[in-house]
């Protein structure tokens, strides 16, 4: 079974742009240059527990004569390729990213950053993004979705001879993405907040990550994620992935919550978490914890003063560990 090749970079980009589609095993375009039978396996030492659907090789020429030719694997275990000889920089994903991944600057492998597109919505009230106010030094950042599960490894210096018969490329695909978690603790009122959910966003996100360097990117996005309240009302917790922390951007990160009431008002409360997210013990899984969150009360029917719905109100807490 052959896998999924493309050997124009407008092919390349376009398919890129869009996400990875499946793969059909038919070849798109035939190369006439001298052929190399390639064996790619993929090592997942680095990370064993990881199951993609299917994983992409894209090989970088690295004299730049060439376009990079991407190939689609299904499965994780690799396969066997058909590769023109000459001198190739490998950099592979998994290729099963449809329903989030954006891709941009090909074909320089030092370059190529993956990102992730608007959010259209937040969840739980099913609110547009620009309907949910911004705290002061969040104004300008894009809200983007957050990413899902992804593996990525580069290998260099691959050469393929013109009278090699057969190659081995062995690639060692890791984690990209870094796991965060908020839990916010000791809530009162909780029980007059509308819905199971509701929404929350964290700001100062890296948003893409650049395979060729392995490293976050220095833009700084807001990302929408939703927190479910326990069954006792005292607790809020969700999870979500990002792409961590900017590497050379010391941005401040702000948690921000929204939330209905049951007499029709709207707050959202913000919590300086900076301090948390810089000093986690381990940046690839950040777990961020607030307590003695106070709601108001909701107005009863007969109080003679009604909220107006179409304020939000608000309130920075401060944070108690």
């Amino acid at each position: 079974m052959k896998p999924f090749k493309l050997t124009s970079s407008s092919l390349l980009l376009t398919s890129l742009l869009v996400g990875f589609s499946s793969c059909n095993h038919k070849d798109l375009c035939f190369d006439h240059m001298h052929q190399i039978e390639t064996e790619v396996v993929f090592d997942w030492q680095n990370a064993p527990d990881a199951n993609p659907s299917s994983m992409a090789v894209i090989m970088f020429d690295r004299n730049l004569k060439n376009d990079p030719i991407r190939y689609i694997f299904s499965g994780k275990k690799g396969g066997t390729i058909e590769l023109p000889f000459g001198e190739y920089n490998a950099l592979t994903i998994n290729a099963d990213l449809n329903d989030w991944a954006e891709f941009r600057n090909f074909p320089d492998i030092e370059s190529v950053e993956l990102y992730t597109h608007d959010a259209e919505r937040l969840q739980a009230y099913q609110l547009m993004p620009e309907a949910v106010p911004k705290v002061r030094g969040t104004e300008d950042e894009r809200m983007a979705q957050p990413p899902g599960m992804a593996w990525s490894s580069r290998t260099d210096s691959v050469t393929l001879d013109a009278d090699d018969t057969h190659k081995i490329i062995t690639l060692y695909p890791e984690e990209i993405v870094c796991h965060y978690s908020v839990e916010i603790l000791d809530v009162e009122n909780l029980e007059n907040a509308r819905g199971e959910i509701i929404d929350g966003t964290l700001s100062g996100m890296a948003e893409g990550f650049f395979h060729g360097k392995k490293c976050a990117t220095d833009n700084l996005v807001t990302m929408p994620f939703t927190l479910a309240i326990s069954e006792d009302n005292t607790e809020l917790k969700g999870q979500f992935l990002t792409f961590g922390e900017c590497p050379h951007n010391n941005a401040s990160h702000i948690l921000t919550i929204y939330l209905f009431l049951s007499d029709g008002s709207k707050w959202y409360y913000s919590f300086d978490v900076t301090d948390q997210v810089h000093n986690a013990p381990d940046p690839r899984h950040v777990n961020i914890v607030v307590h003695g969150l106070v709601l108001p009360r909701p107005l009863q029917s007969d109080a003679g003063l009604h909220p107006d719905v179409n304020d939000w109100q608000t309130e920075t807490v401060d944070i108690t560990m």
